[in-house]
């Protein structure tokens, strides 16, 4: 079943999934170790289709990842139309190389999901700079946390009142993080709005580059160089609606079957285990239309 000719994909997901630790093994001419079984594994998936979990690779370095893939098993609707694609900025060199005609997808979850990783790693650099330690049950940002990375709209007036007069009071590090999640929110608010009108979406996106630039704080600035470098593929989620949940949803399963196993030494046995839980189906032909490339944003 796992040597069976694939059909024509019309959205291919790319993920990367952690398959354990990495395997060393020692040369006997040079006496040098060198690694045999990379940690991670790189994932193609059927993100439109029925087919599943296409195949693997063993490296997530999109020089060794892509070259390893045979691309003429997607490649009969990818060639003669207008691919599509979103993934981490490594994968998306591999993907030029690969479908040099393909329109990156970055799924609006994962650039929310980047802002929230921004907004944690600002509010560990304060802390660590100003307090000298790291942080502590009894200190105000300590205990918003988890508030403030939820959305606004997620968050009771009470809740909300409670974490901004507590940053307020805090000092340099609450500012800071105010700072950050406005920036974070303002962010959400440019991506809920990508459909709207062209001036519209203009106003949003300087607002939210303003408001960096003036914040002062160097993760969120990088934040908005990052929106910035992606913002073409940004808006193309909005224009196809594709996003990277079926690979996320496989990426769970493969790490289900590895926690049931207990574990896995040998990578081949690996991906055959999960390529069998993650079967494709027959008998489903996709139309030959547009190939989407669909994978995370890191």
């Amino acid at each position: 079943m796992t040597d069976a000719a694939l059909e024509p994909v019309e959205v291919l997901g790319i993920d990367e999934t952690r398959r354990g630790r990495i395997q060393w093994r020692q040369n006997q001419e040079t006496g040098r170790w060198e690694p045999v079984a990379d940690r991670w594994h790189t994932d193609f998936v059927d993100a439109f289709g029925v087919q599943g979990l296409l195949g693997q690779i063993e490296s997530r370095a999109p020089r060794t990842c892509w070259p390893g893939w045979p691309r003429h098993h997607f490649s009969g609707a990818g060639r003669s139309a207008t691919p599509r694609s979103t993934c981490p900025p490594g994968y998306r060199a591999a993907i030029r190389t690969g479908l040099p005609h393909a329109q990156v997808v970055v799924d609006h979850f994962h650039v929310v999901q980047l802002a929230n990783k921004t907004l944690s790693i600002v509010r560990r650099r304060t802390t660590a700079t100003l307090r000298g330690q790291r942080g502590r049950a009894c200190e105000s940002e300590w205990k918003a946390r988890h508030r403030l990375l939820r959305h606004r709209e997620d968050l009771t007036d009470a809740q909300f009142g409670a974490m901004w007069n507590a940053l307020i009071d805090a000092g340099t590090i609450g500012m800071m993080l105010l700072t950050a999640w406005i920036a974070k929110e303002k962010l959400r608010d440019l991506l809920a709005r990508t459909g709207a009108g062209h001036h519209r979406i203009g106003h949003l996106r300087f607002t939210f580059l303003t408001w960096c630039a003036d914040s002062e704080i160097p993760e969120v600035r990088q934040l908005a160089t990052t929106v910035g470098r992606w913002w073409t593929e940004i808006a193309a989620f909005s224009a196809t609606g594709h996003s990277n949940a079926k690979s996320e949803g496989i990426n769970r399963v493969i790490k289900l079957v590895g926690r049931a196993a207990h574990g896995f030494r040998n990578p081949t046995n690996q991906r055959l285990r999960t390529r069998c839980v993650t079967r494709r189906a027959r008998g489903h032909l996709h139309p030959r239309g547009a190939c989407v490339l669909t994978c995370r944003v890191g």
